[in-house]
This record gives C-alpha cells, structure tokens and sequence, in this order.
C-alpha cells in the first residue's frame, strides 16, 4: 500500500509538471513588452559578446548551491554507496518495481523539455514581431547549446571515470546522464521563470520547487533501477546545474544583478557570502 501511495504521488507531480507546462504556455501570448532593463529577453545573447562574463560566470555557476551541495553529499554518501545502492533496488520505496523505475527518466523528461520551450517563449522579448522572432532564435540557441554541452560532458566523464554500474551491465556509470539531463532542463526552466516579470512569486516559485523534485525523482529511479549508485545521480545532478547555468550566464548577456550566493573553500573551513548589485 505505501509503495502504490508513494508511486501514486510520483504520478501526479507528472501530471502537475505537464500542467504547469501547459498553463505557462497561456503567458505566450502576453509574452511582449521587456525585461525590467528595457531589453527583450535574449535580444543580448551571443552578441554583443562580454568576455569578462566568462569568468563569472564560471564563478557564480560552481558556487551555486545547486552544484557544490549536490557534490558535497555525494563525497559525503560515496562510502555507502553499495549499502544504498542494493537497498534502493531491493525495496524499491518510490516507484514500485525496478521495471517502473527504468522508464521512469524517458517518460519524465518529455514535460520537462516542454516546459522549457514553454518558459523561453513566455519571457519578455519585445513588442515588434521580427525583433521578438530574432531574440526568442538567439535566446533558445544559447539554451539549446547548454544540452549539447552537458550531453558531450557527460559522456566525456562516464568514459574517462569507467565506473562499472551496479548491475555490472557496463562501465559508464558515473555520472548519470538522466539526473543531468534533467536538472539541465530544471535549470533552464527556472532560470526563463526568474525571467517572466508577469508571473507572481506565488505561481513561479512552487513550479520552481517542484522542477527541482521532479528532477530529483528522475536521479533517484536511476538507483532503484540499478543503472546508477546514488553518487553517480549527485555528480549527474550537480554537473547538470553548473553547465547550464555557466553557459546562461556567460553568453545570455542577462542582466548579472540578482542576488547570489556563494560558496568558498578557505584554510580555516568555507566561507558562504551573499552578494547583490545596487
């Protein structure tokens, strides 16, 4: 009973991501008008080109909580991950069966790839309808280089770490490619809301919320299913997140004013700093 309750509710997150997808869809059509600096959304990205943004980009992007947090735990969990692994297969407490579990990534993913188009073309991309097509092409490109980018990253690192999977089928385990495919359409799709001033913090912020659980939900089916050790989802997850969020930052050409914090190693522990643009 509490595995079909708990699989129940995995469901209904489904439906409500698609739902969300589809209710932002409706803000296309009041998606003129600007950003609060007077530019369309995307109007700026690729060019013109400010190479000082690489480097903080790069710097904002590795410490963001959403990276350096899912790394921490998996350094943290990586000596219990055999224990968790043969647990989570063996119980299954989320999705029911390890069958459910392994299409759980490829049924999931879809809504949230259509949320991201669907937040892209609701943000703020000017009133003339040629300017609004050129700024929306330039924005998505950008967007749609951050999975080029963290597909080529992934395979990269599953080839060079060789880490055999849990069910020994191969050694391309670490990381997972559908945790980081995921939080990279997650990051996408929370950063284009941060960017939609029409869309109240009451509405963005639990669909926000909920992308990053929806996403967290496809990790944790690549341990129940035995394709992944729960390191390998954190490292998937965290490598997902700085990707996208680096290339956003650096080639968006968004304003760079909202708030941040940040995370750095010192010799005394870390250092956790908040910083704002005023």
């Amino acid at each position: 009973m509490e595995v079909r309750l708990l699989a129940g509710g995995f469901d209904q997150l489904r439906r409500a991501e698609s739902l969300a997808a589809g209710v932002l869809i409706v803000f296309v059509v009041g998606a003129c008008g600007t950003l609060p600096n007077g530019r369309g959304w995307g109007q700026d990205a690729i060019y013109p080109f400010d190479a000082g943004r690489i480097g903080r980009a790069a710097y904002a992007a590795a410490t963001d909580p959403q990276t350096w947090i899912p790394l921490a735990a998996g350094a943290a969990i990586n000596p219990l991950d055999h224990r968790v692994s043969d647990w989570a297969r063996a119980h299954t407490p989320l999705f029911g069966s390890q069958s459910n579990a392994e299409h759980v990534d490829t049924t999931v993913l879809h809504p949230l790839q259509y949320e991201w188009i669907a937040t892209a073309l609701a943000t703020p991309s000017g009133d003339n309808p040629e300017d609004w097509i050129y700024a929306k092409a330039k924005g998505m490109a950008v967007e749609w280089s951050t999975q080029v980018a963290n597909g080529n990253a992934t395979v990269f690192l599953k080839r060079e770490i060789g880490r055999e999977r849990p069910n020994q089928s191969d050694d391309r385990s670490m990381p997972s490619s559908g945790a980081s495919d995921a939080f990279n359409y997650t990051t996408l799709s929370n950063t284009n809301l941060d960017d939609i001033p029409a869309l109240p913090s009451v509405v963005r912020v639990p669909i926000q919320v909920g992308n990053i659980l929806t996403a967290s939900a496809v990790g944790w089916s690549r341990v129940e299913a035995g394709d992944h050790y729960p390191s390998d989802v954190l490292a998937g997850a965290a490598l997902g997140h700085f990707v996208t969020s680096f290339i956003c930052k650096a080639f968006m050409g968004l304003p760079e004013g909202a708030p941040m914090l940040s995370f750095a190693p010192s010799k005394k522990g870390a250092t956790v700093g908040f910083s704002f643009a005023w």
